[in-house]
């Protein structure tokens, strides 16, 4: 039995390419699911902070953020997030960018961690991803988290517990280090197998052409071992 292929997914909660680029990694996914032969996988997301000098209670709207952190003009930066709700809607998410509030999102870094030690990882990704992009919810006060970690079956005075004793930040900062050494530089960066990497939202097709590739290769090798 082939050891499953390892996914490791570098991004930040508030970045919209990493929540399509999430969702293009689970269709492929799907996709190769349904092979003869199917692949193994498995998939862990690592803390990444696009912008870590960003206040908890940004005074303003995306647009006013991006404009300021970037330098850019309002109406390109209104181009912008256009384009981009139009490329989250083909992966079948639907954006609000009008009700998105901008925040520091450190400490959901930290709850993603918590959440991984009690194996809902990938249930508080969808959920912190949702919250921030299509719900508009907060995502950067400990109250607001704790709420959301309830919603996915945390324990929510655990998870109080982790986010105000800081317990999970030397993990979030040991991820921020494997990305620095990797070279990674923007998100989402997918890392498959800890040889090859995948930089941006791509379609699902290349998630699946390398999973079938990497897997066609290791049926490949147990047969050589087998006729020896």
């Amino acid at each position: 039995m082939s050891e499953p292929i390892s996914i490791d997914v570098w991004s930040d909660i508030a970045c919209p390419w990493c929540y399509i680029g999430k969702r293009n990694l689970e269709t492929g996914l799907t996709a190769v699911a349904s092979d003869e032969d199917a692949p193994e996988v498995t998939v862990t997301f690592h803390s990444f902070e696009l912008s870590p000098d960003t206040p908890v209670d940004f005074d303003g709207d995306e647009v006013d953020f991006l404009a300021g952190h970037k330098g850019m003009p309002r109406e390109q930066v209104e181009q912008m997030l256009t384009h981009v709700t139009g490329v989250a809607a083909s992966a079948g998410l639907e954006y609000r960018f009008d009700l998105l509030q901008h925040t520091n999102t450190v400490k959901a870094h930290e709850l993603l961690h918590f959440a991984k030690a009690e194996g809902r990882q990938h249930e508080m990704e969808e959920r912190l991803m949702s919250a921030y992009f299509t719900e508009g919810r907060h995502v950067g006060r400990i109250d607001d988290l704790v709420e959301l970690a309830a919603e996915v079956g945390l324990d929510a005075d655990q998870a109080r517990e982790a986010l105000v004793s800081e317990r999970y930040l030397p993990a979030v900062r040991q991820d921020q280090d494997q990305a620095r050494a990797y070279g990674i530089q923007g998100v989402p960066f997918f890392v498959i197998d800890g040889q090859y990497g995948i930089s941006g939202a791509q379609p699902p097709a290349a998630f699946e052409n390398v999973l079938r590739d990497l897997w066609a290769k290791r049926g490949a090798g147990e047969s050589e071992v087998a006729a020896v």
